[in-house]
C-alpha cells in the first residue's frame, strides 16, 4: 500500500535529517490516520484510492500555501513548499492523458455527461482529473 511506502520513506528522511520531507510525511500520515479512523467508524477499510485522494488534496493545499508565500515575498518558504509538493507527488499514479480519456469515452455506449462522470469516478478515481473529463465530454 502507498501508506507503507510513505512510512518507509519517512524513516529514511529521519535518518537523513531531512526536515522538509519529514514535515510533509508527518502531515500526510496524520491525515491518513484520521481518515482511517473515520472509515473504521463506518466499518470500512482504507484503500490506496483514499490515500491518493488525501495526497491530491494536500498538494492543492500546498499550492495555495506556496502562492501565499510568494505573494508576501517569502521565497524560502515558497521553495520549501514546492519541494514538499514534489516529494509527495511521486506517490500519485500517472494521470490519464486527454487522448486516453477520449478513448475511454468513445468506448462507452452511453455518452451522457452524468454517465461518463460516474464511470470515470468509479473506475479511474485518482488517475484522472475529473474537470478535464468533464471538459472533454462536453467538447
Amino acid at each position: 500500500m502507498i501508506i507503507d511506502e510513505i512510512k518507509k520513506d519517512n524513516i529514511q528522511a529521519m535518518k537523513e535529517h531531512n526536515s522538509i520531507a519529514r514535515a510533509i510525511f508527518g502531515v500526510v500520515m496524520n491525515k491518513v490516520l484520521l481518515n482511517s479512523i473515520e472509515l473504521k467508524k463506518d466499518g470500512k477499510e482504507q484503500s490506496d484510492n483514499d490515500v491518493i485522494q488525501i495526497i491530491q488534496k494536500t498538494i492543492k493545499e500546498l499550492t495555495e500555501e506556496k502562492d501565499n508565500y510568494t505573494k508576501v515575498k517569502n521565497f524560502v518558504e515558497a521553495e520549501n513548499t514546492q519541494k514538499q509538493m514534489e516529494i509527495i507527488s511521486k506517490y500519485l499514479p500517472k494521470m490519464m492523458s486527454e487522448d486516453e480519456i477520449k478513448k475511454v469515452i468513445d468506448s462507452l455506449e452511453d455518452k451522457s455527461i452524468p454517465f461518463i462522470m460516474k464511470h470515470f469516478k468509479a473506475n479511474y478515481a485518482g488517475k484522472v482529473d475529473m474537470s478535464l473529463v468533464n471538459k472533454i465530454a462536453r467538447g
